[in-house]
């Protein structure tokens, strides 16, 4: 019934203390943290922390630690980065996982009651373009999973990227109430980092696109009115049947709100069709309706839509700073990426590393796309499917 505030002073002050706290515990470049919890201010304010002295922090679907029957992912994934400390926000709930990788849990008020030294500003010095800020884990739904590498460089030039895309945000610092799970580059990277760029604000959504949860968010939405919305298609199937049937939650909505973006999965027409009737009903005409496109690694945003379309499935055009080669393949046009948002590789997996990228450097992300016009190249791009 009430919302948990954290200033940017605030946290500030907490990731100094986490900072120190992570350093006395001996952590650094080869001692990550692990986090294996949904969001929540105690996440943010850890993972700031550690990066803010150069400690990467690798968030962990809570699905491997509370889904699995084995934990075999969460262990490999134990395996592969060693880290010098693991978290839970709640040590019941995730107690057969942190047993299953020996760990044991940090309460969180230690670390806050940590006084910072001047430690914390030397090992911030140190952080440079390739300091290991993250390392970011792919689904594994089709092998193991990857830990896809994020640098300092690959997040700030990302933030750069985008504000050169859509400037306004710096304008109007945004307001977003997001689910979207920071294990994921689309809300941890894209939507985090875009609030903490331009100075924004961050709701923390409890909710999820599922029955059940999704009443939780469409709760929140009634409470708190954003500037810009971001969701995955099913979020905003599941989403509009709340607008279409609240009209409280409809006006708080749409009051001022400058874009909606989808990203994931292309979104069905029908859906695109839905959000402009509910918008113009709610003389908000205007509401821009963009996407974008990347992965895991490339920071994630690789290209954006910063112009008015007029139908869903339009990706845009490459960020600035960030080249998209297409080399046919079959019937395709396979798309490959190359920037400073681009992965340097796979941590622990060279081998991966090898065959991700072609012999002039690009990341070879498996996607197809084509041109929205063939003769107008600058109308955008259309996801076309996977070629790898």
């Amino acid at each position: 019934d009430s919302w948990r505030t954290v200033t940017y002073r605030e946290a500030l002050d907490a990731a100094r203390r986490i900072g120190q706290a992570l350093l006395d515990r001996g952590l650094g470049a080869e001692r990550p943290v692990a986090i294996l919890s949904d969001n929540s201010v105690d996440h943010a304010l850890l993972a700031l922390g550690a990066m803010h002295v150069g400690v990467p922090v690798a968030p962990i679907s809570p699905a491997y630690s509370l889904m699995s029957k084995d934990f075999g992912k969460l262990r490999y994934i134990a395996e592969l980065i060693r880290p010098g400390l693991v978290w839970t926000s709640d040590p019941a709930k995730f107690a057969a996982a942190l047993a299953a990788i020996g760990a044991t849990p940090t309460p969180f008020a230690s670390l806050l009651e940590t006084a910072p030294t001047a430690r914390v500003d030397e090992a911030f010095a140190r952080i440079g373009p390739d300091t290991v800020a993250k390392i970011l884990f792919t689904s594994g739904s089709t092998g193991t999973p990857k830990g896809v590498v994020n640098t300092h460089r690959m997040l700030c030039a990302n933030q750069q990227m985008l504000v050169q895309s859509w400037p306004f945000v710096e304008d109007r610092p945004p307001v977003i109430v997001d689910w979207l799970p920071w294990n994921h580059t689309f809300g941890g990277n894209h939507n985090f980092n875009l609030v903490l760029r331009n100075g924004g604000t961050l709701y923390v959504d409890g909710g999820k696109p599922v029955p059940g949860l999704v009443e939780t968010t469409a709760q929140n939405l009634k409470a708190i009115a954003p500037t810009m919305y971001f969701n995955v298609p099913r979020g905003f199937d599941l989403l509009l049947l709340f607008l279409e049937s609240d009209a409280e939650l409809r006006r708080s909505f749409f009051s001022r709100l400058d874009l909606v973006f989808y990203a994931g999965a292309a979104l069905p027409q029908p859906l695109w069709d839905r959000i402009r009737r509910l918008a113009q009903a709610e003389n908000a005409p205007g509401l821009a309706l963009l996407s974008g496109w990347g992965s895991t690694e490339t920071a994630p945003l690789a290209t954006e839509v910063h112009f008015p379309t007029d139908r869903a499935g339009v990706i845009g055009l490459p960020v600035p700073g960030c080249e998209v080669k297409l080399v046919p393949s079959g019937d395709k046009l396979e798309a490959r990426v190359r920037g400073a948002n681009v992965t340097p590789g796979y941590y622990g997996r060279p081998d991966l590393t090898t065959e991700a990228f072609d012999e002039e450097g690009f990341y070879k992300i498996g996607d197809a796309v084509k041109f929205a016009d063939p003769a107008e190249p600058a109308k955008g791009l259309l996801f076309d499917g996977r070629v790898a």
